[in-house]
């Protein structure tokens, strides 16, 4: 029977766990393996549910603003006037079109971590050894999956995919305390990680969604995705301009009705037409048409968008937790410092490229033919050695251990060449690394028979087995309080030290048996290695920095590497908080401690998420990277997850919503000013076409008021908004980062879109374009003009009116641009834009769709003095207003 769910297989006996389990050493037999996999069913993780491509397409509909769009189509359609019913139609109907483009792909993070359960293992039954496939394994079998370890020999697994801990785990069978974290487990191995070396045999514990594996899978199904801020912004906005909008239709259908003594169809055609000017038609196409350019950009910077909206957030977030391994750090231990009787040396260069200079104890370059100590301990290092070291096309890679990886870089930096060193003293025999020796040994051989042994382990163990440590070119008597000084000053930087050491052979011998790992070795000397932090990521948390973004350093390393890895990203010295620590605050504990701890270490997949759910909590806008498996469910739920896209597992990457192809923290420096810049162009765009669409609708409402002939007919405020909305307000789309962009603050999450500057210059803009159109289609009336050439008059003097307030649209705050130079898109819309308001003007195919007729020369000119002074009024006001901002 299987244990019920928590149980704490890692605190329990081998033997204990068998038989809790009712199975033996020998095996399940068939039958009561049937019967387990019937009970307990198949170890596949459940499949994710997605909405069908005809759910997603009506959902496309789903928006107060498109209902209302709807409503005004239906109701043209019942008045007769079908083209303004198909034109408005047309429009929803696009807008439909792209979003469910867009949004066609589907969440696969449950099925990207279900592809990483084996498909074949081999289990014990009935006393013989079979293969079954992987989904047929039920608890009881002595297989692969959630395991408790029965005998181990010399296993190592990689957990990092599950953990975040960067080195490979020594694993045993003895039980650990019950209250270990993932990472310490070491009686345990988990279903998703992979071996590293070493041998074992386990009893299964744990199948399917009852796998570590599959808890998280589970909680990644349960976690809720937060809309992005742009959608939740966009929401408010279409809620409350929808309810102005319907508002003020009625108001003006009454108005009509009972005051003016308008007829009733009458005025519902003019309260569509009022709704019509008001909704901003275009702005869904313009809006994703922004994100979609801002998805260019950012793959250019190596920053892969899977969402659309998500372009946008990155420009919003106040907190960017990151994973470390891997995402701060290279991911590549690499030897920084070594420690000799007679010397300290300081090594340059990260990663496995065998370059990099070395410093020694007066931070002078070291001349390496002179340093025999350091030669010799990089030889040491280099022989007894069972990874390899090779160039590639994205690199140096490794094989093997990437401790044992280090040293051959080590000795590559030193000078020393793997073959020429090989004929020297080639290897007659080893033994392998052992959790129980806690050390590996080589046994080599010259050319005159001379026999030694080189060791390399931890350096408590090497400080047992040496009596003498070498210097000058000899041994002699070992100084211990030397090396643990060494060791304290390692340890204070974080380093994972190791030692080695060689012990000259007496008479020559053909084997090494563990009896050769005690006694009379003479200690060469210690190393400290590292991870690395990336360099491009020092400078780009600077940059998050000055931009107002905390980072937050999420992993499940040790403490004590975390904060040494921490104190070197600029990310300060505080005190890391633990995992343990974590269980024992209360959510208003950690609250309190959040906005001042930077690291957290020794975390499981449980941890990230509720740092992720605290921290929105507090009022943040969290971004989250990662790598791993156990990265997915906080990547899932922070505002914008980013995953990378080189080491990055598919579960990760599916869960979130922006990849880096470079594996690059640095690329989320660039990916947020793009953000910003691209929140900055929808806010010039929105501030563009909100108050254009108001200036129509006051110049009906006016109208209206005064009893007038509309100036402007439902169809030719269709177009006008049409054309301005793919010619204008898309060039907007295309403007540059402003010089300041990240050196402000993240902007505050709770001002809207809909903001009284908004709502000010809406009513600003609108009586300026009533003034200029109502104004000029009534004095031509007077005049003798026909209907037709006064309303022609009307429209083009509205888009003239556009014209001017765009160019000082593309500064928020600043003095109009009309340069040519940094967004050459705004005079080729210009351009275009004059050119169909010719053809809607003279074309007699387009006056006849539109009721327009032709007009004078000189009517160009009254348009001219209108654009003109639109803009300089409305730069009028934004001086104003920036002395009045003056402190």
């Amino acid at each position: 029977m299987q244990a019920p769910s928590g149980h704490d297989w890692h605190a329990q006996p081998a033997q204990q766990s068998l038989q809790h389990l009712n199975s033996s050493a020998q095996g399940l037999d068939s039958s009561d393996a049937a019967q387990r996999l019937s009970e307990h069913g198949p170890n596949l993780l459940p499949q994710p549910q997605a909405n069908g491509p005809l759910k997603r397409f009506a959902l496309q509909f789903h928006n107060l603003l498109i209902y209302v769009l709807l409503g005004a189509c239906l109701l043209t359609l019942l008045l007769g006037e079908w083209l303004d019913s198909a034109v408005i139609f047309a429009v929803v109907l696009i807008n439909a079109l792209v979003g469910f483009v867009q949004e066609g792909k589907a969440q696969h993070a449950m099925l990207a971590i279900q592809q990483m359960l084996s498909l074949e293992s081999r289990v014990r039954r009935n006393g013989q050894v079979h293969s079954i496939a992987a989904e047929q394994l039920v608890p009881g079998d002595r297989v692969p999956a959630d395991l408790r370890l029965l005998e181990t020999r010399d296993l190592r697994i990689d957990e990092a995919a599950l953990t975040g801990e960067s080195l490979p785990v020594d694993k045993h069978h003895d039980a650990v305390a019950a209250s270990a974290s993932l990472a310490d487990r070491r009686s345990m191995a988990y279903s998703g990680t992979l071996v590293n070396a070493g041998s074992a045999a386990g009893v299964v514990v744990a199948t399917a969604k009852q796998t570590e594996l599959g808890k998280i899978s589970h909680m990644l199904e349960n976690v809720v995705s937060l809309q992005t801020p742009l959608l939740v912004d966009m929401a408010k906005f279409a809620r409350h301009l929808t309810l102005g909008i319907l508002a003020l239709a009625l108001l003006t259908f009454a108005f009509g009705v009972l005051l003016r003594g308008y007829s009733a169809e009458d005025m519902l055609l003019a309260a569509v037409s009022l709704a019509v000017a008001a909704i901003p038609e275009g702005l869904p196409a313009v809006l994703t048409i922004i994100l979609a350019l801002g998805v260019q950009r950012m793959a250019k910077r190596r920053a892969i968008i899977r969402h659309l909206p998500a372009v946008e957030s990155l420009g919003a977030v106040t907190v960017i937790c990151s994973d470390k391994t891997g995402t701060l750090t290279r991911n590549e231990m690499t030897v920084q410092q070594v420690f000799t009787a007679a010397h300290h040396y300081r090594v340059d260069g990260v990663g496995y490229a065998p370059q990099g200079s070395i410093h020694c104890d007066d931070g002078q370059l070291c001349q390496l033919d002179a340093a025999d100590d350091l030669r010799e301990l990089a030889r040491a290092g280099l022989l007894a050695n069972n990874a390899s070291l090779r160039s590639g096309e994205n690199g140096w890679c490794i094989t093997g251990d990437p401790t044992e990886a280090a040293l051959l870089t080590l000795a590559g930096k030193v000078g020393l060449e793997l073959q020429h060193e090989a004929r020297n003293l080639p290897q007659v025999d080893a033994i392998p690394f052992s959790s129980e020796q806690r050390c590996t040994a080589s046994l080599h051989h010259d050319h005159a028979h001379h026999g030694l042994i080189y060791m390399i382990g931890a350096p408590e163990r090497l400080l047992e087995a040496c009596n003498r440590q070498w210097r000058d070119g000899h041994p002699e008597p070992l100084d211990p309080r030397h090396w643990h000084q060494a060791l304290d000053s390692g340890a204070r930087q974080g380093l994972r030290m190791l030692g080695l050491a060689i012990r000259p052979l007496g008479e020559p011998q053909q084997s090494l048996d563990y009896q050769d790992l005690d006694g009379d070795y003479v200690l060469l000397g210690l190393v400290g290695m590292l991870d690395p932090p990336r360099e491009e990521a020092i400078a780009a948390i600077a940059d998050c920095h000055s931009a107002g973004i905390a980072v937050k350093m999420i992993t499940g390393d040790h403490a004590g590497t975390a904060s040494a890895i921490a104190q070197r990203l600029g990310l300060g010295d505080g005190k890391p908080l633990t995992g343990a620590d974590l269980d024992s605050l209360s959510d208003s504990q950690l609250d309190q401690l959040l906005p001042a701890t930077s690291v957290f270490a020794r975390t499981s997949p449980a941890h990230k998420l509720r740092l992720v759910e605290r921290l929105q909590a507090c009022g943040a806008r969290v971004a989250m990277t990662g790598d791993g498996v156990n990265d997915a469910p906080a990547l899932k739920r922070a505002d914008i997850g980013i995953a990378m896209g080189i080491k990055g597992t598919e579960a990760a990457k599916e869960a979130a919503q922006m990849v880096l192809a470079d594996d690059n923290f640095a690329t989320i420096a660039h990916a947020v000013e793009e953000g910003r810049t691209v929140y900055d162009n929808l806010k010039k765009t929105i501030l563009f076409i909100l108050p254009t669409n108001g200036g129509e609708a006051m110049i009906l409402l006016v109208a209206i008021a005064l009893g007038l002939t509309l100036p402007i007919t439902p169809l030719q405020i269709l177009w006008i908004n049409m054309i301005t909305a793919v010619t204008l307000a898309l060039a907007l789309a295309f403007e540059p980062a402003e010089a300041d962009l990240m050196r402000r603050p993240p902007r505050d999450p709770k001002v809207n879109l809909l903001s009284r500057h908004l709502l000010w210059r809406v009513l600003f803009i609108g009586a300026l374009m009533t003034l200029a159109s109502l104004g000029l289609f009534l004095y031509t009336q007077t005049l003798g003009w026909s209907l037709e050439s006064s309303r022609t008059l009307a429209v083009n003097a509205v888009v003239a009116c556009e014209i001017g307030y765009l160019f000082s649209s593309r500064r928020l705050e600043g003095s109009a641009n009309f340069g040519l130079r940094d967004n050459p898109m705004i005079w080729s819309m210009v351009g275009l834009l004059l050119s169909l308001q010719l053809l809607l003007t003279y074309w007699p195919a387009m006056q006849q769709v539109f009721a327009t007729a032709a007009l004078p020369a000189y009517a160009w000119g009254w348009c001219l003095l209108v654009a003109l002074g639109v803009c300089i009024c409305v730069e009028a006001e934004k001086w104003l207003l920036r002395r009045r901002q003056r402190p």
